[in-house]
């Protein structure tokens, strides 16, 4: 099978790294991809925005799959393209893709769909926003309506901060703050059958102890060993299932991955939102733990065969990430510098722990960092106290000039565990 991945960070980093490793992929190909998914898979310049190119591209390379990674060629109808030139796609059309690319939109779908959820209000005048975050009352939760790289999001006890964010969009959905842990659950789809994957927990503030501006995501763990044994079967059936019925009876039926940011409230599991596509940095932790080889997983949701899929299989190992991002991020993050002690990671830590490149270059012999999030470490062991301690052991390897991670990914479930 040749497969072809859309997209250029630690997600599509994780995603190249899996197949690669599956006996099923007689070759690998991304477009752009970054420095480090170079040693799994072969780059390809096309831009990951313009449909015509993508599938040109899949086409030419004689592609059986593709797998679009980011959520930004999804919403700008890439997947539809590549589908018109006849090749399997795993990700949803520009239609389906709106439960990410508009909060607004995914609202009225899960109301449709009696999926739990906060109650809420759109906004697009600032007398509707001040109304909203007086029905309210802090702590406010403020949400552009489009995309935002994960960036979209203010949660503030500050009524002038969030009407600033609200000021900055041009549409914005305020809604009421669900308390209780957090929880990312993906779920692949070929529009009718929905197979839930493994949940994990990430970190979005940028500092130890939640502190700090919100984040694409500082790292992620799994399993959670805190969480209700029958989590996964009861979120299949209140949202998944019903969001992916309702949304073929619409008409734009989803298939592809549909991620479901969960929160745990006193009052039961509700949505924080979806997302059209595996979620950076949960995808390196879930992905350590599948055993079933993925590209017979996402070609099955591309071609409609999910219904006749074997049950997935899962290692017991826990898994823990940690991202390394540039000074400054999530601000203005400085770039360019060198990254060094990668072949030490190489050498002394895998294949317990291992890198996933997102914001790097190459220039010659070296790696520069070229983004905000610059890249991940995953390490497994088997619970999270050692899956942490590989982790963070190899992320000591590793040196960026002003560079910043956090030191208690996934400390607290690790403690109680």
């Amino acid at each position: 099978m040749k497969v072809l991945v859309i997209g250029s960070g630690a997600r599509e980093h994780a995603l190249c790294r899996s197949l690669s490793l599956d006996p099923a992929v007689t070759a690998l190909h991304c477009a752009p991809g970054n420095a480090g998914i170079a040693e799994a898979a072969e780059l390809h310049r096309v831009d990951a925005l313009d449909g015509a190119a993508v599938s040109a591209l899949a086409v030419k390379l004689g592609a059986d799959l593709v797998v679009v990674g980011p959520e930004a060629p999804l919403v700008a109808g890439v997947a539809d393209a590549v589908r018109e030139a006849g090749v399997p796609v795993f990700g949803p059309s520009k239609e389906a893709a709106r439960l990410e690319g508009s909060k607004a939109f995914a609202k009225d779908v899960m109301a449709a769909a009696g999926v739990p959820t906060a109650r809420s209000y759109v906004c697009t005048t600032a007398e509707a926003v001040d109304a909203a975050l007086g029905a309210f009352g802090a702590p406010y939760v403020v949400k552009d309506d489009g995309l935002a790289a994960g960036k979209g999001v203010v949660v503030t006890g500050d009524a002038d901060a969030a009407k600033a964010h609200a000021t900055a969009c041009e549409r914005v959905v305020i809604e009421e703050y669900l308390d209780g842990p957090e929880v990312s659950l993906f779920a692949v789809t070929d529009g009718e059958t929905v197979v839930p994957l493994q949940p994990a927990q990430d970190f979005k503030r940028a500092l130890d102890g939640d502190e700090g501006p919100n984040t694409g995501g500082m790292g992620a763990y799994s399993p959670l060993p805190w969480a209700d044994p029958g989590l996964v079967d009861e979120v299949l059936r209140t949202v998944l299932q019903p969001t992916v019925d309702e949304m073929r009876r619409r008409g734009t039926p989803f298939s592809g991955l549909l991620y479901a940011g969960l929160a745990i409230t006193g009052r039961g599991v509700r949505v924080i939102e979806f997302n059209a596509r595996f979620g950076d940095p949960e995808t390196q932790v879930v992905l350590a733990r599948l055993q079933t080889p993925l590209a017979g997983v996402l070609m099955a949701a591309a071609t409609g065969g999910l219904a006749h899929l074997e049950p997935l299989r899962w290692s017991d190992d826990a898994a823990v990430t940690v991202v390394v991002a540039s000074q400054n991020y999530p601000g203005t993050p400085r770039t360019g510098d060198p990254i060094t002690g990668l072949e030490e990671v190489a050498a002394q830590d895998a294949p317990h722990a291992y890198v996933l490149h997102a914001g790097t270059r190459r220039d010659g012999d070296a790696v520069l960092s070229a983004g905000g999030r610059v890249l991940s470490v995953t390490a497994t062991g088997k619970d999270l106290t050692e899956a942490r301690d590989r982790a963070y052991t190899a992320v000591s390897r590793i040196r960026l000039e002003g560079s910043q991670h956090r030191s208690d990914i996934a400390a607290s479930a690790a403690a109680k565990a």
